[in-house]
């Protein structure tokens, strides 16, 4: 009654030091169903959870009985020849038990092969001795997805944003007919500004929208004479309506002090916000965004002049120009678009031209490559111009955010990401170099102990 099938991982050895025959890489391929009895049926054995200097660590351990006829007529012809001329004749110490009732892993540390001792004149059965497994950077992909997800989340992870095909952003204006914030003069940036303070202007009169806007905190603003945290422009989100004068406009929190700003309103019809209508991909940097009033032209004319083809940037006439930034995420996407100037007089709806993302799709040899697919988990990718290698822990192809281990080497921004099983390929936009790691806690003991002793200046025990 205390029976179970458990999965027997046999380890592979990938690579091993010739001189002290130390297992340097090794990987877990193959499960194979094995019935197995439950020694210590009351419970895990061992040091259970302890508080060591390494944080908190788990040291359950599980005794479990096969039979030695099964491991001979079934286990053994199927993992013969994983192994490399190790054992297969008996189950061997360091290869992997997973316990599918605790969904856990062990290692099996001790393999007793004479208990009970010959009471029946023979042996019958095998006892193995497991701790609970510690992941230290073994590839374990044998496709049983209950298995393989024990290591998920562990060992050391380097996160990393990628981006995808590039696709051009798009966007429309929506214009205020009279009364909009076009600009915001700024007459005294402030100074000591730790955190970006909120922008708040005075209410429209009813009817009106009131203008919204975020300030943009310089830390290295020439001219600013040693003192940080600058407000050096504001950014509108929302250039209001309907003021019949310009608004007030102050700046609360974030610490610092001094700031001071006017505004300007149009007398006409002028930009108050640009929606994005289509985020585009694959930028990795802000795109320049130009909004006027598009010239229309003979096409035949545009191919064979290149004079009359730059006249495409628009033509200010007499109607005025807009001006705007935009901003993008870690996934080269376009999430807003901030009007810096709304104009005024403008006769006729502005259009929008948001700069496309920089070609993707060209390795270094001049060949082609396809952007875009689907990682694989636990898959290789490879970088294609460091040549790093690793595997798939997590991907998230909606922000095409990515989790990586088993890391062989550095990769480089920029380059591509290429699945040697999926054959997906996106560039790496930006890296988490600092990686995470759940089995040490050594960055949370840190920061709570900087509270109590700062090192960051001097030893406070003395220095050498």
């Amino acid at each position: 009654m205390y029976g179970i099938e458990v999965h027997y991982l046999p380890r592979q050895y990938a690579t091993t030091n010739k001189i002290i025959r130390e297992v340097i890489e090794s990987d877990f391929t193959t499960a194979v169903p094995l019935e197995a009895y439950v020694n210590t049926y009351e419970g895990y054995s061992g040091q259970g959870t302890i508080l060591s200097k390494f944080g908190i660590e788990n040291r359950d351990d599980l005794e479990l009985t096969i039979s030695r006829e099964r491991w001979e007529d079934y286990v053994a012809p199927m993992i013969k020849g994983l192994t490399k001329g190790k054992i297969t004749e008996r189950p061997k110490e360091g290869d992997l038990i997973y316990f599918p009732l605790g969904d856990r892993i062990f290692e099996i540390k001790f393999v007793e092969h004479e208990q009970p001792f010959y009471s029946l004149k023979k042996n019958y059965v095998y006892e193995l001795k497991c701790e609970l497994f510690r992941y230290e950077d073994e590839v374990l992909d044998t496709g049983i997805e209950a298995i393989d997800d024990e290591i998920a989340e562990i060992g050391y992870i380097q996160t990393m944003h990628l981006i995808g095909a590039g696709v051009g952003a798009t966007g429309e204006v929506v214009m205020c007919p009279k009364g909009a914030v076009n600009d915001v003069f700024i007459s005294n940036m402030g100074k000591n500004f730790s955190e970006t303070p909120v922008v708040a202007f005075s209410s429209a009169p009813s009817g009106g929208t009131t203008a919204v806007g975020i300030a943009s905190v310089s830390y290295e603003y020439p001219g600013c004479r040693g003192e940080s945290g600058v407000v050096n422009s504001i950014l509108l989100t929302n250039a209001g309506c309907g003021y019949t004068e310009p608004p007030m406009i102050t700046v609360q929190g974030g610490g610092g002090t001094g700031f001071a700003a006017t505004v300007g309103i149009a007398n006409s019809d002028s930009v108050r916000d640009v929606i994005i209508t289509n985020a585009g991909s694959g930028y990795r940097t802000n795109p320049d965004i130009r909004i006027g009033i598009y010239p229309t032209f003979d096409e035949t004319y545009i191919f064979f002049s290149s004079t009359q083809y730059k006249f495409n940037n628009f033509i200010p006439g007499s109607e005025d120009v807009a001006t705007g930034i935009t901003t993008i995420s870690s996934a080269g996407i376009v999430t807003d678009v901030y009007v810096t100037s709304g104009g005024d007089n403008f006769k006729s709806t502005p259009g929008v031209i948001i700069d496309p993302p920089a070609a993707l799709g060209k390795l270094p040899d001049g060949s082609t490559i396809t952007i875009g697919g689907t990682y694989i988990f636990n898959e290789v990718v490879k970088g294609s111009t460091s040549g790093t290698t690793a595997r798939v822990k997590d991907w998230n192809a909606n922000i095409n955010f990515m989790q990586l281990g088993v890391i062989g080497g550095t990769f480089v921004p920029g380059e591509y990401l290429v699945g040697e099983t999926s054959g997906a390929t996106f560039v790496i936009n930006s890296i988490d170099t600092e990686g995470v790691d759940p089995y040490a806690s050594n960055q949370a003991i840190e920061s709570a102990a900087d509270n109590i002793i700062d090192f960051s200046v001097t030893n406070p025990f003395g220095m050498p």
